[in-house]
Order: structure tokens, then sequence, then C-alpha cells
């Protein structure tokens, strides 16, 4: 079979992916902008495409029969231009990487290493075990809310639990997991949670029904010293709401690491929103990296090839999106 990597995004997965596959395939990296004829020929004659996009505005694949997308988003896909016959899917791998993100920065609100580092380098032993000054409070003493129980929340949660947290969790689905979470919100009801917890976090995708979700309601319904997270979709969360609510002080600190503008090249600098979150000092930005590692592109990697694997069996691949 031909196998594209169209785009910046999916030839990361190309070192070593052939490898992977139980049988010899045409392997084509082609970049994002399909300008080339040759590049759109073969586009045209891919079996199998991973990429981040596809629209109505680009060239038709004739014979496809999958198109797999290297992470869990997928709402760059118009579904309704691909064929009927056309397998859509997507992967995961990446929520360890986004759990340990998230664990290491609600830490770094409780163990301030770096101050404590500049400190004494400058000979300030504020932080002193038995001096007044630096009594630190602990990450364990916290309750979490999580938004979503899917496989992002559920490993957020597990090592939530591990240092000691209290977890509510809201979702769609019922929650039955009573070993790690201690209070359950149907999610059409997770404003009930949010008075209740210290820390937010939002890992909920983008889908008809999560569109700003997370609205000035919701903020308001924050307590004051809380803590909010997206490590979700950044539309699930009114861009407008969560400025206001920062720059008024309604919650304490935000971590926010999707966004609502992204780049259109690698090298173009682009700032992630239309309000100048950059001026607020209640927040810290990353630039979409919590699921970013070596073993998040591994394993998605192998559940890539697995699905080729079966394509060429004659078999239905896994983590199918219905069209």
């Amino acid at each position: 079979m031909k196998v594209v990597f169209h785009g910046a995004n999916a030839s990361t997965f190309y070192p070593g992916f052939a490898e992977l596959l139980d049988d010899q395939h045409d392997l084509i990296l082609l970049d994002d902008a399909l300008t080339d004829p040759a590049d759109q020929q073969a586009y045209e004659n891919a079996d199998v495409i991973i990429g981040i996009k596809f629209n109505g505005d680009m060239p038709k694949p004739a014979k496809l029969k999958l198109y797999q997308v290297p992470g869990a988003g997928y709402d760059g896909i118009a579904t309704a231009e691909l064929s009927e016959d056309t397998h859509l899917c997507n992967c995961f791998g990446h929520e360890i990487a986004i759990a340990e993100y998230a664990m290491a920065a609600l830490l770094s609100r409780h163990v301030p290493l770096a101050d404590a580092d500049q400190r004494l380098r400058k000979g300030d032993w504020k932080y002193w075990a038995g001096g007044p000054s630096g009594v630190r409070t602990e990450l364990g003493d916290t309750t979490i809310g999580i938004l979503g129980y899917g496989h992002i929340g559920k490993e957020i949660a597990r090592r939530a639990k591990g240092f000691g947290m209290t977890v509510h969790a809201a979702n769609r689905s019922e929650i039955n997991d009573p070993a790690v979470v201690d209070q359950c919100y149907a999610l059409r009801d997770f404003g009930k949670m949010l008075p209740h917890v210290d820390v937010v976090v939002n890992t909920l995708p983008l889908a008809t029904g999560t569109v700003g979700l997370i609205d000035a309601g919701a903020f308001a319904h924050m307590q004051a010293h809380a803590v909010f997270m997206n490590v979700g979709r950044g539309g699930v969360v009114d861009e407008d709401a969560l400025y206001t609510a920062l720059k008024n002080n309604q919650i304490a600190h935000a971590f926010i690491d999707t966004w609502y503008i992204y780049p259109n090249a690698p090298t173009a600098v682009t700032q992630p929103s239309k309000h100048p979150f950059s001026d607020l000092a209640n927040i810290t930005m990353t630039p979409h990296m919590s699921g970013w590692t070596h073993g998040t592109i591994e394993r998605r990697k192998k559940a890539m090839a697995n699905n080729i694997n079966l394509i060429a069996q004659g078999q239905v691949p896994i983590n199918l999106i219905a069209k």
C-alpha cells in the first residue's frame, strides 16, 4: 500500500515506522502545502494517509482505505469529505505525558524549587526548615476537579490520588472508579462540582456540546483561590471568559497549554489569543506541549502501525471515529 505522511506533524512519526509494519509498504513524506503536482498525485493515490488536516479544498484520494490522525483531536478533519469506504481513526498515547505535565504544574504551586534556588544563590535562606517565613503548603491537602474522565482524566486522577488529593470528576458517561474518584458528577452538572474543588482541570475534546462549555458562569462558580488548567482543547474554554476571570482575579492562577490561535508556519511568531494573556502575572502559558514526549511518539507510532497492519489484513482498525 501507499502510506502518505502528510505535513510536519505526521513526519515526526516517520523515522522507524517501516520496522513496525508486518509487510513492506511504500511510505511517502509530503509537506503541508501540497502545491507540487507530484505531491498532489501521490496524495490522490494514497491507500493510507496520516495527517491532521483534510477538507474539500484538498486533492481527493480515490482509493483511500484509512485516514489516520496521529493524535486524539480530529477537529481538523472534515469528516463529510471522506468516502464512506474510508476508515477514520485517531490514537492516544499522550495521557501519561499530560498527567506528568499536570502534576508538575500543580506541584510548582507548593514546592518553590526555582525561587528557593535563586534566593539561596544570594544567601537568602527563606525556606530553611524551622523558620516561620518559608512554610509551604502541600498538594495532598487540596481537592482536584477533573472535567472528562477519558484517557487523560483517568491518568491525572490516579496521580492526584497518589499525592493524597481528594478527586472529583465530571463526565458524560458514568464513572465507576471508587478507588480513585471520591465524588462523581454528570458532565451537565459540572457547575455543581466547581465550588467544592481547589483545582479545576479540563481534559475535554472539542466536540458538539463542549464548545465554550467553560464560560463566565463556570468561572463565577470557582473559588477565589482556585487554580484552573486546560490540557483539553482550547475552544472548550470561552476565550473572553478566561481572560476576564484572570484579569479580574476571580481565580488565583491558570495553567493553559491549549489555545485559540496557532502558528501557520513552524517558525512563525504568534500570540496564542486575541487577548494579551502574556501581560497577566497569574497565568502560566505553555505552547501545547503537555503531551509531546518521546514516549508519546513511540506509543502512537505503534498504534498507527497496528492499524495499517489490520487494514492490510482486511480487518477493522481500532479507535474508529464515526463520520
